[in-house]
């Protein structure tokens, strides 16, 4: 009876605690989003040297990609099949340089021009330069979906765009995406990181 009884309270408790489940903390030492936000939206300088996989309408091709952040500035190398080969890119806020394969300079309006030609679509590089930090732009709205348990995205949407963050890797104390692919309309890019410099 006394067993019957204690395995009657014991199943009855373990119902209890099924039934209460408690909304996800934060790992332990993780900084809550509300810190790291504005933490990663603030920094000015990083680096990273990655690959991309571009899909853009009925264009496709793989590059390795370089990055530098120095403030406003971004100075990108994409590497690969790209019509005539590298590009490098140099973006301030809207202003935007690029130099390609054969040394020919173009700004402005011939430079967006050049990249959508060659990429199949015109990237957002002043919002991107957040994205790849694994934070939303902060000059416009964005529908954010969080790990709450990790304190890190696992899906941005903004500007017409939807980030979805595949995995992190811990860089110096922080982490960073390793994984991110970025849809809209018929363009998907998928970047991978294979080193981060911050």
């Amino acid at each position: 009876m006394r067993n019957s009884l204690a395995c009657g309270v014991t199943a009855a408790a373990l119902v209890l605690l099924a039934g209460c489940r408690t909304a996800p903390v934060p790992a332990p030492g993780a900084p809550s989003w509300d810190v790291r936000r504005p933490e990663l939206q603030s920094r000015e300088h990083f680096g990273l040297k990655g690959r991309v996989a571009i899909a853009a309408g009925d264009q496709g091709f793989n590059a390795r990609l370089r990055w530098a952040q120095d403030g406003n500035r971004a100075q990108l190398a994409l590497e690969g099949p790209l019509g005539a080969g590298a590009v490098h890119i140099d973006a301030a806020g809207n202003n935007l340089d690029i130099v390609t394969a054969n040394g020919a300079r173009l700004t402005s309006d011939a430079a967006h021009a050049e990249l959508d030609a060659r990429l199949g679509f015109d990237p957002p590089l002043a919002s991107l330069r957040y994205w790849i930090l694994g934070v939303p732009d902060p000059a416009s709205p964005a529908a954010e979906t969080l790990d709450p348990a990790r304190q890190r995205l696992t899906r941005l949407e903004q500007d017409g765009w939807r980030i979805d963050y595949g995995s992190y890797i811990a860089v110096g104390g922080e982490w960073l995406p390793a994984r991110l692919t970025l849809e809209r309309a018929d363009v998907r890019v998928k970047l991978l990181v294979d080193d981060w410099q911050s």
